[in-house]
């Protein structure tokens, strides 16, 4: 399987669909945010990449949850075994595409993670206790890098439910991934990325994806819930509710852009560490030369085998 990966904003859909059009192939996408119907814009899902001279490559795990709910990535889990299995049983390749590192290492790392349903005991225990306490006690289990299990009262009983399980039962360990597959990624020079991110920023505010957030708040999906969604999604929810200027929110967002994929790039340097092996290609290439080198290497990899 080959696994296309770069940080936003690098042009990764498009080499991921050429290589589904050049091996009879089908992508299925690893990014925590295009799950969610009706954020399109925002979450960068780059559909019209999916027509290839003249054919629409299908993908999948893209549009298969509600905006507002929580998906996770114990069902990003389930369903991507499930596509995998029904592309293969068809005879097709499948191609994971996403920037989502998490996402990516559950998959090709084949992380051990139990569903952990929810006990009533265990929540009935903890209520008794304070938001700090909670906060304090969760922040004590796991490094808390956003504010996605601290929105409110209920996701942080309900994260911290999951951290002790995952800590009493020994689920943090590694196993091997089940799925044959090599890495490539694109490799966007600092300069090369920050132009790439303002220009789409640009293009996609002009393509309507300030109307996109008004209708989802239209829709009645509550701002916090929006806001926790992140990027385009804080920042613009926050313009539309009188707390940013537009020049404010641009600027903001803009920033929030490029520090995100510095924060994927980090995450990619630190699979490699880890021993997961990258090839990286060059941004600037032409797609269609892109492909050529993909295709190379999978093919050589397979008279090899």
């Amino acid at each position: 399987m080959p696994v296309i990966l770069g940080p936003t904003a690098c042009g990764k859909t498009a080499v991921a669909a050429g290589i589904a059009y050049e091996m009879d192939g089908e992508v299925i996408s690893a990014d925590s945010r295009q799950v969610y119907r009706g954020m399109d814009l925002g979450s960068g899902k780059d559909l019209s990449d999916y027509a290839v001279k003249g054919r629409n490559i299908p993908y999948h795990l893209i549009d298969i949850a509600e905006p507002g709910s929580e998906y996770n990535i114990f069902e990003y889990q389930k369903d991507f075994a499930r596509v995998y299995a029904d592309i293969t049983g068809r005879g097709k390749l499948p191609v994971l595409c996403g920037g989502s590192g998490m996402y990516l290492e559950a998959v090709l790392k084949d992380y051990s993670l139990p569903e952990a349903p929810s006990d009533p005991a265990f929540t009935a225990q903890m209520e008794t206790l304070g938001d700090e306490t909670l906060l304090e006690e969760l922040g004590r289990l796991k490094k808390l890098h956003s504010t996605t299990d601290t929105v409110d009262r209920r996701r942080m009983l309900r994260a911290l439910e999951i951290e002790l399980k995952r800590r009493d039962q020994d689920q943090n360990d590694v196993q091997g991934s089940r799925v044959p597959h090599m890495i490539f990624g694109i490799n966007p020079g600092r300069e090369t990325v920050r132009q790439r991110i303002t220009e789409r920023l640009e293009s996609r505010l002009a393509g309507g994806m300030l109307e996109e957030v008004r209708s989802l708040l239209d829709q009645g999906i509550p701002p916090g819930r929006l806001k926790a969604y992140g990027l385009e999604y804080k920042y613009l929810t926050r313009h539309i509710l009188g707390e940013l200027s537009y020049d404010e929110m641009f600027r903001l967002l803009n920033t929030a852009i490029h520090q995100f994929a510095k924060r994927q790039m980090t995450w990619f340097r630190r699979m490699e560490r880890q021993g997961m092996k990258i090839h990286w290609i060059e941004v600037n290439l032409p797609s269609s030369e892109k492909v050529k080198i993909i295709r190379e290497i999978l093919e050589m990899k397979r008279d090899v085998d």
